[in-house]
């Protein structure tokens, strides 16, 4: 009986997913006819060539996202597997259905330029963001910035930036130097909502603290914050003095508030902090302060 039950959860899971990443195909979609392209503004990677495609031969535009993408979706299926091909082919094919649909409608912004590219690169990067969160892309030049960066000496954000340099650049022979600057600042930030999208808007920070008084410390941001913290020996390499470095996951809002608790107890306390991207298991969600 848990089995059945498992299983209908897993199948569940699977089809809200599903639906996730074509309601961010969707608003991608909306981003684009809605926003950017009226005002002569693309995107990046193959969305952006299909724009320009579109402008210049007369296709519609979601003939050429979905078949532009094919290849890389082969080599997204070949190097990071098959659920996230098959839901990367549901997001395009999203994209792709949700342009044509949209193609007529109503221009929510024209003229202003700043708010073009503000409001669309939102619009855009939630859109995108949602379909990533959930284990699908709209876009496929990011897998092949992530094969290259597994070939050359180079990180994945740099090709592409790199690659999307040669978008732009395309770009320019349909709407002009000043289309094309547009088009890579509404990319800027898009690239940012994607990331907050795919990360949440309060993310989790690691506090790594080498202080005189540990177990005040780690008791005062238990009873203050509510989070507990892992206690390990470390050696000082030139003192070899024995230390207790306390470690503790935060949310983002509670950063100021564990500053001003280390500020308090010791203020030449060593701090590192590191962004983290995910958390996991254990004990991390917070009990109730009074």
């Amino acid at each position: 009986m848990s089995t059945i039950k498992h299983h209908k959860s897993k199948k569940l899971k699977l089809i809200l997913r599903g639906m996730a990443i074509v309601i961010g195909g969707f608003i991608a979609a909306y981003g684009l006819e809605a926003v950017l392209i009226p005002n002569n503004v693309s995107d990046g990677g193959v969305t952006g060539l299909s724009i320009v495609g579109s402008q210049l031969f007369g296709l519609p535009l979601g003939v050429l996202i979905a078949l532009i993408n094919i290849p890389f979706i082969w080599l997204g299926y070949k190097q990071i597997g098959k659920s996230f091909a098959i839901y990367s082919i549901i997001g395009i094919a999203s994209l792709a259905v949700s342009t044509s649909l949209m193609h007529h409608i109503p221009t929510i912004i024209e003229g202003d330029t700043l708010l073009v590219t503000v409001v669309g690169g939102i619009v855009l990067g939630f859109g995108m963001g949602l379909a990533l969160r959930n284990g699908g892309a709209l876009d496929g030049i990011d897998m092949l910035a992530v094969l290259l960066s597994r070939k050359l000496p180079f990180g994945t954000s740099d090709l592409i930036l790199f690659l999307n340099l040669f978008v732009f650049i395309f770009v320019s022979t349909v709407f002009g130097l000043q289309g094309a600057i547009l088009s890579g600042i509404a990319y800027f930030i898009a690239s940012k909502v994607i990331h907050v999208v795919e990360v949440g808007l309060s993310g989790s920070k690691t506090f790594k603290i080498i202080t005189t008084q540990p177990e005040l410390m780690g008791e005062t941001i238990r009873d203050r914050l509510g989070r507990s913290a892992t206690y390990n020996e470390v050696y000082g390499s030139y003192t070899k003095e024995k230390f207790r470095e306390i470690t503790c996951v935060i949310n983002r809002l509670e950063e100021s508030k564990m500053k001003e608790i280390i500020q308090e107890i010791d203020e030449d306390a060593f701090v590192t902090v590191y962004d983290v991207a995910e958390v996991r298991g254990g004990n991390f969600r917070k009990r109730n302060i009074h």
